[in-house]
C-alpha cells in the first residue's frame, strides 16, 4: 500500500515513538520564560521586585513594576551614595523596600510609593531637586555643621533645613579658600561631579606674592612634582603684576586637596588670596559673599552634559 503522500505527491514519513528534535536556533527576540524548580535544591528564590520575578504576586510586587527606577539609581539619586557604594550597601543586606531587605540587585521601586530604608533610616526620595550657586566667603567651613562652633554652609542652609528642604555642598573648598560653591539636592549629580572620571574643570584666580613670569605659566602646565604626585594645570594666565604681588588664573579638573596652593607654592609664588570663580560654565560673576542663586537652565544642562547624564 502506498503511504498517504504529501500535497506535493511525496510519500509521508512513517510514524515512530521517537521524538524529533530540531536543531534549528531560536528567532531573535523570541524569549522563553525559565522553569523555575522549587524542588531543585539549587533554586533561589527571586526577590519580588527584581527585574526576572516572572509570576510574582501582583500584591507583593513594587507598583513601580518594570516601570520603576533601580534601586541604585534611587538611592544615589537621594545622595545616600554612588551608584557603586549603593550596590555594595545593598549586597550587605543595609537597605530595604517596604519592610523587606533587598539583597539583590535589579531591584526596580516607585520612588512615589515604596519606603525606602538604608540602615533603619528612611531616605526621602519625593523631594524636588534644587540647584544652587553659593559665594563662600573667607573663614567658612565647608560643613553642613562645626564641633567647634565655627561658621559653616549649614549656618547658611539652616532656615531650609528646618523646613525639611536638604541640600548639601559639591566638593569642598577649604576655610581659606572662597569663591563659588553649588549646592544641590541631586545626589547623582553632586556624585558624578566630582568623580575623575568626568574631569569636571574648575577654576581660581589667586593672588600670589612675587612678581610672576611666562615662565610659571609653563611651569604650572607642564605639571610640578608635589608630595603626592605630579600635578598639572588644564589652563594657566598671568592677569596681573602690581607692587611684588602677582594675580594668576589657574584651571585644572583635579581634586587633590589644596592643589591650587601647593603648586603655586612649589613654583615659588606662596598664595596670599585663593577665589574659586568658574565650575564648568558655572561661574561666580559679581555675586556677593555670602550669596545664593538658583541656577538656570542652560547652567544646568551644561553641567549634565559634562558628566552624561
Amino acid at each position: 500500500m502506498t503511504p498517504p503522500a504529501r500535497r506535493d505527491g511525496t510519500p509521508d514519513r512513517e510514524k515512530d515513538d521517537k521524538f524529533y528534535i530540531s536543531n534549528a536556533k531560536p528567532a531573535r527576540k523570541q524569549h522563553v520564560r525559565p522553569e523555575k524548580r522549587r524542588d531543585n535544591p539549587d533554586y533561589e528564590e527571586p526577590h519580588p521586585l527584581a527585574d526576572n520575578w516572572w509570576d510574582a504576586d501582583e500584591n507583593n510586587r513594587s507598583k513601580g513594576g518594570a516601570e520603576g527606577v533601580r534601586l541604585q539609581k534611587v538611592l544615589a539619586q537621594a545622595g545616600v551614595a554612588s551608584r557603586r557604594h549603593a550596590e555594595v550597601m545593598i549586597d550587605q543586606g543595609r537597605v530595604t523596600v517596604n519592610g523587606e531587605k533587598v539583597t539583590q540587585q535589579g531591584v526596580r521601586v516607585n520612588p512615589n510609593v515604596d519606603v525606602i530604608r538604608v540602615d533603619g533610616a528612611r531616605i526621602n526620595v519625593n523631594e524636588e531637586l534644587e540647584y544652587f550657586a553659593f559665594n563662600k566667603p573667607r573663614g567658612m567651613q565647608t560643613t553642613m555643621s562645626d564641633e567647634f562652633d565655627r561658621a559653616s554652609v549649614g549656618d547658611v542652609l539652616s532656615e531650609r533645613t528646618a523646613s525639611g528642604q536638604r541640600l548639601f555642598h559639591v566638593g569642598r573648598l577649604d576655610a581659606d579658600t572662597e569663591g563659588l560653591l553649588i549646592l544641590t539636592n541631586d545626589g547623582e549629580l553632586a556624585n558624578r561631579l566630582t568623580h575623575p572620571k568626568y574631569e569636571v574643570p574648575k577654576t581660581y584666580l589667586a593672588t600670589v606674592l612675587g612678581e610672576a613670569k611666562p615662565e610659571l605659566v609653563k611651569q604650572l602646565k607642564q605639571g610640578i612634582e608635589l608630595d603626592d604626585g605630579v600635578a598639572k594645570a588644564d589652563f594657566a594666565q598671568i592677569v596681573d603684576v602690581h607692587n611684588g604681588q602677582s594675580l594668576v588664573r589657574v584651571e585644572l579638573h583635579e581634586g587633590r586637596k589644596h592643589i591650587v596652593r601647593r603648586m603655586l607654592k612649589a613654583a615659588g609664588f606662596p598664595v596670599q588670596r585663593l577665589v574659586r570663580t568658574k565650575v564648568h560654565t558655572v561661574q561666580l560673576g559679581d555675586m556677593k559673599p555670602g550669596s545664593m542663586r538658583a541656577l538656570n537652565s542652560a547652567e544646568l544642562a551644561s553641567l549634565y552634559k559634562a558628566v552624561e547624564m
